[in-house]
């Protein structure tokens, strides 16, 4: 039996056994230092940015870090938002390089930089929303001992644009998290819940969690409404995978399975049922 169809069975069951424009996006400290580094690369190699680009997905994936680095960063100065974002996430990770979250943040720069919103490259559109994302996050929180200091209303308006103008899941969570924390901002309810709603129905885990929990205790002034609070809860129970990160997920869908009643996981069920239908 699958994990949706036993989360189903147990929602039915359990009472019976016992989770912007942005100002101007081309104002970004530091997003032209790593590429200017980057153009003394030599470009033999290649014969184009593309083939750069290429060329170093491949070596990377082969497990040659130096070669594979050296060609990105090659395509990444060329203008390839790919390579800069290939680059920015290897540095973030340090995934075959030292931790560097200031490289990781330039080259995340350079893509946002270089985006042109009056002519967008589609084909780089989920590239320059994870970017946006990126920087918003490092706005929000800074990078220690570095120019990058926390700019919560920077990042509001990395959040907004990405999930304005991408409709990017974890921007629109995030930027639900900063409105009803008032970050970066006044509080707004509203928006908060209107931002975590969208999330949430695009199947991000940690926003079906948190609009989960909020429907079922009644936060911030909501009318309760346990049994949709349910199925949200259920939806991110079912996705829940990581046994650290996500615990408190589990946490707040078990305590909410035991105090509901029979009634309400049955209409529960009903609501889940129909989403995964409007979902399929």
């Amino acid at each position: 039996m699958s994990m949706r169809f036993s989360r189903l069975g147990a929602l039915a069951l359990f009472g019976l056994a016992a989770s912007m424009p942005v100002t101007n996006i081309r104002a970004l400290e530091g997003a032209d230092s790593a590429a200017a580094g980057d153009k003394s690369i030599v470009s033999q190699a290649y014969k184009t940015p593309r083939a750069a680009l290429l060329a170093g997905l491949q070596d990377f994936r082969s497990g040659a870090a130096d070669s594979a680095i050296a060609a990105l960063k090659y395509a990444a100065a060329g203008g390839e938002a790919l390579a800069q974002w290939k680059l920015a996430t290897i540095y973030a990770a340090g995934d075959g390089v030292p931790h560097d979250d200031v490289k990781a943040y330039e080259y995340f720069s350079q893509i946002i930089h270089g985006y042109d919103e009056d002519d967008p490259n589609w084909r780089d559109k989920s590239v320059v929303s994870n970017a946006f994302v990126a920087i918003g996050t490092y706005s929000l929180n800074g990078i220690a001992d570095t120019k990058v200091r926390p700019d919560p209303a920077r990042a509001l308006d990395m959040f907004k644009y990405a999930a304005t103008n991408f409709g990017d899941a974890t921007a629109q969570y995030s930027l639900a998290r900063m409105y009803l924390d008032g970050v970066g901002g006044d509080k707004d309810v509203r928006q908060g819940l209107r931002w975590l709603y969208l999330a949430a129905d695009k199947g991000h885990v940690q926003a079906q969690a948190l609009l989960g929990q909020m429907l079922f205790s009644g936060q911030e002034g909501l009318r309760p409404q346990r049994a949709r609070a349910l199925m949200w809860l259920t939806l991110a129970r079912e996705a829940a995978m990581d046994a650290k990160k996500d615990q408190w997920i589990i946490d707040v869908y078990d305590k909410a399975m035991a105090s509901a009643s029979e009634s309400e996981r049955r209409v529960a069920l009903s609501y889940l049922e129909d989403h995964l239908k409007r979902r399929n």
